[in-house]
């Protein structure tokens, strides 16, 4: 069964198998997915609306203060949690006003829990924003998407919505210092997990130089039933051999089972 898309600016805290217990912010509208991306293993289903100019649905989005005021209030309570995360129903880098937001995150955080981490999963699309850019550098984990190698791949597992190029994204990532890379990978039709697939990631990888890379399979329901989990056998030898290949610290995660760090 796929996930519900998330109902309010706020959700969780959840426990993450990879990040702790985390308070999940949600930058995008409550009633319908708007991402850049239309990726074939997403756990909330398929696009709704695939685009990278929000101007559009601009009144759908939460606002600056609106968020603020949710964070503060859940900063001040006394529900624990020990990471905040932007994630959500879509790309939260693609808001209008993400580096105004993660500012006053950043603001709240310390005046009232400066232990908490902050957090970004994204898919690294709005990277093309020089402000976006500059925000990651006052967030703790900025983790940014790749789950392949080559363009043809990217058309095959994250199907990008119109203006979205593959090279673009790849240019931003080897620019940027301190970032952690997330890929996913699965087996089936569409597939990212053959061994010319991951070569080619393998050789992005170690021109990004990220601090780390965290690889993944599915473990919910997806949109395509074509779709196949990756062996934890198999991320481990992912893992292994990525770190041989390029030096870059990569650990690979899996249901009810401990992570393994190459």
């Amino acid at each position: 069964m796929l996930l519900p898309l998330q109902q309010g600016v706020l959700y969780g805290p959840v426990k993450s198998r990879r990040y702790g217990l985390s308070l999940g912010v949600n930058l995008m509208p409550c009633g319908y997915k708007l991402c850049s991306l239309n990726c074939v293993y997403c756990q909330y289903g398929l696009t709704s609306v695939g685009t990278i100019d929000l101007a559009p649905y601009a009144a759908d989005l939460p606002r600056v203060e609106e968020v603020a005021g949710a964070l503060e209030e859940k900063l001040r309570s006394s529900t624990p949690f020990n990471l905040i995360t932007f994630s959500g129903n879509g790309e939260p880098t693609l808001h209008p006003h993400f580096a105004e937001i993660v500012d006053e995150t950043v603001r709240l955080r310390d005046a009232h829990r400066p232990q908490v981490k902050i957090a970004l999963l994204s898919n690294a699309t709005g990277l093309t924003t020089p402000a976006v850019r500059q925000s990651l550098a006052k967030i703790d984990l900025p983790i940014l998407k790749l789950d392949v190698g080559t363009e043809k791949g990217f058309l095959a597992i994250n199907r990008p919505a119109r203006r979205v190029r593959f090279e673009d994204i790849v240019e931003h990532l080897i620019n940027l210092q301190n970032i952690y890379i997330q890929s996913l990978f699965v087996d089936g039709t569409p597939a990212n997990s053959g061994r010319g697939d991951i070569i080619a990631w393998m050789a992005l990888l170690r021109r990004i130089r990220p601090r780390e890379a965290h690889i993944y399979s599915i473990d919910r329901s997806v949109p395509s039933t074509q779709l196949k989990l990756v062996s934890p056998a198999r991320l481990e030898e992912i893992a292994s051999t990525a770190y041989r290949q390029t030096g870059v610290k990569v650990r690979a995660f899996y249901p009810r089972r401990r992570a393994v760090r190459a």
